[in-house]
């Protein structure tokens, strides 16, 4: 089981999201290269695999619904599980659902979504079943206990399908500003749709929970990731306009994103509406609390993305196109991290603390004794670069890349004539070729915790990068195959986690 505190010993973990996942679901065929990682026999092999090399953290991206682009950091809900990652086979061996449903009349994202749709009512029928009365008494449990979000996003998901996959601000101006009266009324004619997401979010909860205790019962710690913002198509802001910066028609007022750099010169408009950070202060947070207890559940430790932005928000102009109007606003992070470790005592976070932070930010996350990352791909861009491992310190997680990242051999062949010179005569000694004299110089931090992408562990090239910021297409689908890791590759790991003496009792 994990440990009360992850950073009394060194350890190290492997960063993959379970999209990433090998593809075996009997309903895809042929095609499992269409399909993403899910829940189902794959995930807990991985598990398997982890605990034979000695890997104590299994790092995970938001497990969150995506769009069509497939980022998990815009979602349609801060609470709910992304239905893609349900293991039908899994549920037809636990008796759930009729596995002769399991048939994918297009093998599709959205053929799937139609299957699980189809796959609702034989579940429902397994609950008033006599052989359903425990998951009956479960599944009624999990209603209560979630209804705080739940039957909001429910009917958010069906009245979006209802209404052609639009946003909520073009929805009839009742359900746009949630009348009673007319939420009562599509709650009733919606009630199939609705079921079938009560029934999806069951068996993620089910699924990922039985995932994650056999992962802990294996010494294996779950850390997971919460972006800061929140989406605006989505049901958390439909059902609590409120806390959010929105016009009276439910349009954005204020949106997130960066300034001009010398990365972009009008900026970064991410387009998420800015928190009511007064409103939210005045209940003492309770929408962040909420959320953190969702997390607390589903994770072991928590990263914050964009960290810096408990202490300050960069805020555009809703109807601007881009960013160059915004302006910097002061957030009340320290309060709210205070209300949220008096709510949760035990509560794992991470900050993630990348790109231009001040030492007011640092400051922050010190006053709370948060762990911040330490990412080598950006190392050896300055001289005497911070991020060098001989500035690291011991309460840190190192990571030779992230999922934003290129994959470090991808990185090592694109680095320009400087960057390489710099990294060439930077004195560190290791026998080892790329991506592997890489992975030398994290598990050697002082760092106690050291995670490692798998892509770097499996020595892959830019084609099986995850995620290129800043471009629309072809990002979120990596996914790996048993046939790519060597069947030694769980020994030399452990070899080297021995040696750099991160080869730990289980966390």
């Amino acid at each position: 089981m994990p440990s009360p505190n992850l950073f009394e010993q060194r350890t190290a973990g492997i960063l993959l999201h379970p999209t990433s996942l090998p593809g075996s679901e009997s309903y895809w065929g042929d095609e499992q290269q269409n399909a993403s990682g899910t829940f189902g026999k794959e995930a807990f092999n991985f598990v398997d695999f982890m605990a034979a090399a000695g890997l104590r953290v299994w790092q995970v991206l938001p497990l969150v619904p995506t769009e069509d682009n497939l980022s998990p950091y815009q979602s349609s809900s801060v609470h709910a599980g992304n239905p893609d990652l349900i293991s039908l086979d899994d549920l037809a061996a636990r008796g759930w659902i009729d596995k002769n449903n399991l048939q994918l009349d297009e093998k599709s994202r959205q053929g799937l979504a139609e299957l699980r749709r189809r796959c609702a009512p034989s579940f429902f029928h397994y609950l008033n079943s006599d052989a359903g009365t425990e998951t009956r008494q479960q599944f009624e449990s999990f209603r209560q206990q979630e209804a705080f979000w739940l039957d909001d996003f429910a009917l958010f998901v069906a009245l979006g399908r209802r209404f052609n996959g639009s946003s909520w601000v073009d929805w009839p101006e009742a359900l746009r500003k949630r009348e009673s009266g007319a939420l009562e009324q599509q709650k009733n004619e919606l009630q199939d749709d609705i079921n079938s997401v009560y029934f999806e979010q069951f068996s993620f909860y089910a699924q990922w929970l039985t995932l994650k205790n056999y992962a802990n019962q294996k010494g294996v710690a779950i850390f997971g990731d919460i972006p800061i913002f929140v989406g605006h198509n989505s049901a958390d802001v439909w059902a609590a306009q409120h806390y959010f910066s929105l016009e009276e028609n439910g349009q954005a007022l204020t949106v997130a994103g960066v300034p001009p750099d010398s990365f972009s010169e009008s900026g970064q408009r991410w387009g998420n509406p800015h928190y009511r950070w007064d409103v939210m202060e005045q209940d003492g947070f309770q929408w962040w609390l909420a959320r953190f207890g969702t997390q607390k559940k589903l994770f072991d430790i928590i990263r914050i993305d964009h960290f810096r932005g408990f202490h300050s928000v960069y805020e555009i102009p809703g109807k601007n196109e881009d960013a160059r109007e915004g302006k910097w606003i002061k957030t009340p992070g320290d309060a709210l991290l205070q209300a949220s470790f008096d709510r949760y005592p035990d509560l794992k976070l991470v900050a993630e603390n990348l790109g231009e932070i001040t030492q007011e930010i640092e400051d922050l996350r010190l006053k709370f004794n948060l762990p911040g990352m330490l990412v080598l791909h950006f190392a050896f861009e300055s001289d005497d670069n911070q991020l060098q491992p001989h500035h690291h310190t011991e309460h840190n997680i190192v990571y030779t890349g992230t999922h934003d990242n290129d994959t470090t051999v991808g990185w090592f062949k694109q680095m320009s004539d400087e960057d390489r010179e710099r990294f060439e005569h930077y004195d560190f000694q290791s026998d080892a070729e790329m991506p592997w004299f890489l992975i030398d110089m994290a598990l050697s931090s002082v760092a106690k915790l050291a995670i490692i992408p798998l892509q770097d562990f499996l020595a892959l090239d830019s084609d099986s990068r995850m995620n290129m910021p800043g471009t629309p297409d072809k990002n979120w689908r990596w996914r790996f195959s048993w046939s790519q890791v060597d069947p030694g590759l769980a020994g030399a790991i452990k070899q080297r986690l021995e040696k750099y003496q991160r080869l730990s009792q289980p966390v």
